[in-house]
């Protein structure tokens, strides 16, 4: 992230999102994220879950971060269980359900109660101006959005080779 900011002299004080980036700039942000995945740091995996929203039942659509806490359920609880501790850095908007349970929480309890899995979560939310990982994150989330809002199959076969996605509600 530092090399992008860098290389396109992108203001350091204001967050860069990938909807404000150019063609140029997407193009070398998915180059150098393969780039990361496959040949620099073989052992990272990028994860990324996509859903059809409209397939979603209306009443589950009403707290969207019920929705957003269980995708992310589906996404890492498996992989988590693997370690004895996890450190996970959401943005901080994304933490609270209208419930009042915490993403941390729910994470927690699925980790313990039904991966019967003894790992221990830590969670620090972060605010992603102040957090090139998460900036990492919300432009790889870009990138897979703008797969599917624009069709781009060149895009998509790129993240393809180098993220592991799943599609939730697609069927």
């Amino acid at each position: 992230m530092k090399g992008l900011y860098r290389k396109f002299k992108w203001d350091i004080n204001k967050e860069k999102k990938w909807s404000g980036m150019n063609s140029v700039e997407k193009m070398e942000f998915l180059r150098r994220a393969e780039n990361l995945a496959l040949k620099e740091s073989p052992d990272a995996q990028l994860f990324a879950i996509t859903v059809k929203k409209e397939r979603v039942m209306e009443h589950i659509r009403a707290d969207p971060n019920k929705l957003y806490n269980y995708m992310i359920k589906l996404l890492l609880v498996e992989k988590m269980s693997e370690y004895d501790k996890v450190f996970l850095f959401p943005d901080i908007r994304s933490i609270k359900v209208k419930s009042g349970h915490s993403l941390h929480d729910y994470l927690q309890t699925v980790l313990w109660f039904e991966s019967s899995s003894r790992t221990i979560l830590e969670t620090n939310s972060l605010e992603s101006s102040k957090s090139l990982g998460i900036q990492f994150a919300d432009m790889l989330s870009g990138a897979v959005q703008f797969c599917f809002e624009k069709d781009d199959e060149s895009v998509y076969a790129r993240c393809t080779r180098f993220i592991r996605h799943k599609k939730l509600y697609f069927s």
